[in-house]
């Protein structure tokens, strides 16, 4: 055997010849493969009518050899394969051994990822009906291979029509089936074939939709879980919702609450996921509420599961952002679920930051802000800033909704009486993160409006010379929200005696007098300004003739 040959196809072909001189058919033969810029290239007529002759033989081992040289070719090969080679593929599809058609299948797999054989050719062979006969199979690997054939040929848009056509009806009419095994694997497939906005579409038009759902309802849990899983893909495009809305009289959306309140963990939480997804939508937020949805998700929520409760309040905080639902679900108790959910030993990053947007909205309506309180939505909400591993991300969250409750009066009297040397000693600490500007301005916005009272500023006494050190920066940031801050907190704390003594002389003194005199520079400067003509678009800008 020649030096240039790599080893795999070199143990393939002595295999060749041990197969060709078993069964007495074939002498001995040269076959020629060479390894040219690292590209494996096969230009031997004689290797050719060897394959053909594997691939076609009744000897499952010669079929094997052949396969397997065809998934060595498929690691290897750059440049597109000859159309002569893709006829001992049909053969080996059509094989009666499923190890001849699981390699064989994995190696069309390959071959189609990397562009090296025409698509359009595969599907005018005819290939797509021993791929489809494949998802059949009942074999996890034979299945995974077809599958992915059938997405990458339907990828073609020459192919598109033709694959859709032959590989989706036929697993639809596979979907319909009494038997479960084969829902299974239809499910499957299809759930493989809504990853592309274009087809979902094709799924659509060829009805698919109304199977999927009607899948939501049996009894098999993996039926529901691809199911649901392909549904939450075609619910990501939202001009596909009217679509999946028509279906019934809100037959989606009581399928995936039923769906939700399943004991088998991943289809509740892929059909509250679906359903998130799908919340999008405004006129859904309020057919939700219609339907009843709180009972299943507060359920959810007292469950031991953290992932069951995360997938609850990521849906709550959806439905709750809908202006027309905050009152009821305020009513509906959601606050006193949320309160118990902070208070939860293992509350996770997830869980704060969607009861931060909950809370947030919900205090916002007439019946909202005695709920908070009543909840203990702020003890929550206090425990959670004390804890050590939170990313800045949800302490921007936990920030921004302890910030938007201080601007309420109830609530700021509240939180002022609650808040203890640990919580004060967190947010002057997080308001000297200068790396991220926005949650140090969120955690210095909840210390500037605390009630002053004799108990408030003992606790931020100790803290003073950490504070001017971050107002120093907040009075020199070009972010008028940062000089105005910084001002107020200041304005707030200049009443004490060891304040203004730390104040006098210092830095910050010295940038105060520097933005004071900047702003009367711009009042001066305005006044100069003479009022022009009035102008109902623009008082201050002149006309310009065009």
């Amino acid at each position: 055997m020649a030096s240039g040959f790599c080893e795999d196809c070199s143990r393939l072909l002595e295999e060749f010849n041990f197969h060709l001189r078993k069964v007495g058919r074939e002498g001995r033969r040269k076959r020629r493969l060479s390894l040219n810029d690292e590209e494996l290239q096969l230009h031997d007529e004689e290797s050719l009518q060897t394959l053909s002759r594997l691939s076609a033989s009744e000897d499952i081992e010669l079929q094997k050899t052949a396969a397997m040289f065809y998934l060595q070719l498929s690691h290897h090969l750059k440049s597109p394969l000859p159309d002569a080679l893709l006829e001992p593929v049909m053969n080996l599809l059509l094989s009666s051994d499923l190890d001849v058609q699981k390699t064989i299948s994995l190696s069309l797999v390959n071959l189609l990822v990397k562009n090296n054989v025409c698509r359009a050719s595969v599907v005018e062979m005819g290939m797509l009906v021993p791929i489809l006969d494949l998802i059949r199979s009942g074999d996890s690997s034979a299945q995974s291979h077809s599958c992915a054939c059938v997405c990458l040929l339907a990828s073609s848009e020459s192919n598109r029509e033709t694959v859709m056509l032959e590989g989706v009806k036929p697993l639809l009419a596979l979907a319909k089936s009494y038997d479960p095994r084969e829902q299974q694997v239809a499910s499957w497939a299809l759930m493989h074939l809504t990853h592309s906005d274009w087809s979902r579409r094709l799924l659509g038009d060829a009805g698919g939709f109304p199977v999927l759902v009607l899948l939501l309802q049996g009894s098999d849990s993996e039926v529901q879980f691809y199911s649901c899983s392909a549904l939450c893909n075609i619910s990501s495009a939202r001009e596909l919702h009217p679509k999946l809305l028509s279906i019934g009289s809100h037959f989606l959306l009581k399928s995936l609450l039923t769906l939700a309140s399943s004991s088998v963990q991943n289809n509740s939480m892929q059909a509250c996921r679906c359903l998130h997804t799908l919340s999008q939508n405004d006129l859904i937020l309020e057919q939700l509420i219609d339907l009843d949805c709180l009972l299943p998700l507060q359920s959810l929520l007292k469950t031991s599961s953290a992932v069951w409760r995360e997938s609850a309040v990521t849906l709550l905080s959806a439905l709750t952002s809908h202006t027309p639902n905050k009152d009821i679900l305020v009513s509906e108790g959601l606050l006193e679920e949320v309160g118990q959910l902070l208070l939860h030993p293992t509350c996770s990053s997830v869980i704060i930051t969607h009861s931060c947007r909950i809370i947030t909205d919900l205090s916002s309506c007439s019946e909202g802000q005695q709920a908070v309180m009543e909840a203990r939505c702020l003890s929550g909400l206090l425990g959670a800033l004390l804890s050590p591993s939170l990313t800045d991300d949800t302490l921007m969250h936990l920030t921004s909704c302890l910030q938007n409750l201080m601007t309420q009066h109830p609530l700021k009297s509240e939180l002022s009486v609650m808040i203890t040397s640990e919580h004060v000693s967190r947010l002057v600490k997080l308001s000297g993160q200068t790396q991220n500007p926005q949650l140090s301005y969120n955690s210095a916005a909840v210390i500037s409006r605390l009630e002053m009272t004799g108990e408030t500023v003992q606790l931020l006494k100790p803290h003073y010379v950490t504070m001017l050190e971050y107002l120093s920066v907040f009075l020199k940031n070009k972010d008028l929200k940062f000089q105005q801050l910084g001002i107020v907190m200041i304005s707030n704390l200049k009443t004490d005696g060891d304040f203004s003594s730390l104040l006098s002389g210092g830095e910050v003194e010295d940038q105060l007098r520097t933005v004071h005199d900047q702003t009367e520079e711009t009042r001066r400067l305005l006044q100069t300004i003479q009022p022009l003509s009035p102008s109902p678009v623009h008082p201050l800008l002149p006309r310009h003739k065009h």
